[in-house]
C-alpha cells in the first residue's frame, strides 16, 4: 500500500522538517522525492500533525498486563516471590495471546512501534505481536542451573524450536534470555551464552536490579552481577541488559567495552524502591542507554511518554542538576537507542529513506503540545501519549483516529476479564 503524508513537519536527526513522506512496500521509499512509480492508495494531510519515530519499548514482559494493579506497595523480594511467580503459576495456555494483545493496545495507542518482551509460554506472544501487527524482539524467560537441570533443558528447547519455528516472519525476531544472574547458575549462563553464540542471537536479561541481588551474587560467587555475567560469556553476544541499578566503575567499564547496551526501567525500579540507575554516568561513558517500561505488574503502565518524562525529570532531581538528562537524550534514548538495543538499528528509530516505516503521527492540536515552542521538549516533558492521532507499522495502518485496525478491543477486554476472574 502507497501512503503519501502530505506536507508534515516530521522529527529527523537533525530536527524539526517540513515535508512529505512517501511510504512503499513497508518503508521510507521517499523524503520530499516521489519514488519511480509511486501510487499513493491513502494520502494523509500533515497539517497540524507530528510526525515522529515510533518510541521502542526496551524492555517489557507483555502478558503481565492481566497482572497490572495486583501487586502493589510491597517489597521487591515479596513481589516476585510471594505474588507474582504464583500468579504465573495459575496461568495457562491461552492466557498470555490475550495479555500480550492487551498490552500491544496500550502501547500502540500511545505511540510505541517495536517491544523487546521476556516471557513464559512459546509462541502465544509471538502470534500475538504478529496478529497485533506490532514489530517484537521476543526471548523466552530461561531460568536454569545445577538445582533444576531438566528444567533449564526443557526451558531452552523450547526457546529453540520456537525461534526456528517464526523464522521469516519479517517483524518477530528473537534473543535468548538468561532471567537474571540470581535465577541462572554460572554453569547455566555459560550453556545459554554459547548457543546464543551458535545460532547467531542475542541475549536478552535483567542484570543488578536490586541490593538483595548484588548481596546474593557476592555471597555466591564473590564478584557483581556483571563481573559474572562477563566470566560466564553472556557478553560476547549482543547484549540488552534491563534496569542496571547497582553499578561500580567497573561494572560500567565492563559494560562499555562490551557494547552492551543498558536498559532503564524507571517507573518500575522507583515502584519497587530499587533506587535510579545512574543513567547521567552512563552517557558519560558513552554507553548505549535504551528504555523500557518493564510489566504492567511492576510499572502499571506501557507508556513510554510516561516512562520519558519521569527519565527527563528523576535524573534532574536525584542529581541536583537541570541538565542531568535532556529532552533531546530522552528522545533519543526512546528511539534511536533502543532500536540499537533490540539489534534494529538498521531497521528502525529513525525518520530515514530506507528504513521501515514505523512511524507515529500526534494531533499538535492538544493543549499539552500549545504552544509549539520546542515540539522536542514537548514530547519528554507534557504529552502522554492521548496526542497519538495514527500509528503505521511496517507500512499498515494500525491505529487511527482512536480505532484499532487489526484488535478487537471488546474481545480482548471480555477474554483479560475473565482470564483475571479466575485467579
Amino acid at each position: 500500500m502507497g501512503i503519501l503524508i502530505r506536507s508534515v513537519d516530521a522529527l529527523m536527526c537533525d530536527g524539526i522538517k517540513n515535508c512529505s513522506i512517501y511510504i512503499e512496500n513497508g518503508e521510507i521509499a521517499g523524503i520530499d522525492k516521489v519514488p519511480e512509480n509511486f501510487v499513493a492508495e491513502r494520502v494523509i494531510s500533515g497539517e497540524g500533525k507530528l510526525l515522529i519515530p515510533g518510541l521502542i519499548n526496551a524492555h517489557t514482559h507483555s502478558y503481565m498486563t492481566v497482572f497490572r494493579n495486583s501487586a502493589d506497595d510491597i517489597a521487591f523480594t515479596d513481589w516476585l516471590f510471594k505474588k507474582i511467580l504464583p500468579m504465573e503459576d495459575k496461568l495457562v495456555p491461552g492466557d498470555l495471546y490475550w495479555g500480550v494483545l492487551l498490552a500491544c493496545m496500550e502501547m500502540i495507542r500511545t505511540g510505541t512501534t517495536s517491544f523487546l518482551d521476556m516471557y513464559i509460554f512459546v509462541d502465544e506472544t509471538a502470534q500475538a505481536a504478529e496478529d497485533a501487527g506490532m514489530r517484537a524482539v521476543l526471548s523466552r524467560g530461561l531460568t536454569g542451573g545445577k538445582d533444576d537441570v531438566e528444567g533449564g533443558k526443557r526451558r531452552l528447547d523450547e526457546a529453540l524450536k520456537e525461534i526456528a519455528k517464526w523464522k521469516g516472519h519479517d517483524r518477530i525476531s528473537f534473543m535468548l534470555a538468561p532471567h537474571a544472574p540470581y535465577t541462572c547458575d554460572e554453569g547455566y549462563l555459560r550453556e545459554v551464552a554459547a548457543c546464543a553464540n551458535h545460532i547467531g542471537v542475542g541475549i536478552h536479561t535483567h542484570l543488578a536490579e536490586s541490593r538483595d541481588e548484588i548481596a546474593t551474587i557476592a555471597k555466591n560467587y564473590g564478584c557483581t552481577p556483571a563481573e559474572l555475567m562477563e566470566r560466564a560469556g553472556i557478553f560476547k553476544n549482543h547484549t540488552a541488559a534491563a534496569h542496571c541499578v547497582y553499578m561500580t566503575d567497573n561494572d560500567i567499564d565492563i559494560l562499555k567495552r562490551n557494547d552492551v547496551s543498558v536498559v532503564t526501567n524507571p517507573l518500575s525500579n522507583m515502584k519497587l524502591g530499587n533506587g535510579f540507575a545512574p543513567v547521567p554516568r552512563f552517557l558519560e561513558k558513552g554507553l548505549n542507554v535504551a528504555l523500557g517500561t518493564d510489566g504492567a505488574a511492576s510499572s502499571n503502565s506501557l507508556n513510554m511518554f510516561r516512562a520519558m518524562s519521569f527519565l527527563a525529570l528523576i535524573h534532574k532531581g536525584v542529581n541536583e542538576s537541570a541538565t542531568a538528562v535532556s529532552a533531546a537524550e530522552t528522545l533519543k534514548i526512546a528511539t534511536e537507542n533502543g532500536a540499537k538495543a533490540l539489534g534494529l538499528e538498521k531497521t528502525t528509530g529513525k525518520i530515514a529513506e530506507g528504513y521501515r516505516a514505523d512511524v507515529v503521527l500526534l494531533n499538535k492540536r492538544f493543549p499539552s503540545m500549545q504552544p509549539e515552542n520546542d515540539p522536542v521538549a514537548a514530547l519528554s516533558y507534557s504529552v502522554d501519549g492521548t496526542e497519538t492521532d495514527m500509528v503505521i507499522i511496517d507500512g499498515k495502518i494500525v491505529y487511527e483516529s482512536g480505532q484499532f485496525k487489526t484488535i478487537d478491543a471488546e474481545k480482548v477486554y471480555w477474554n483479560v476479564e475473565k482470564i483475571c476472574k479466575r485467579f
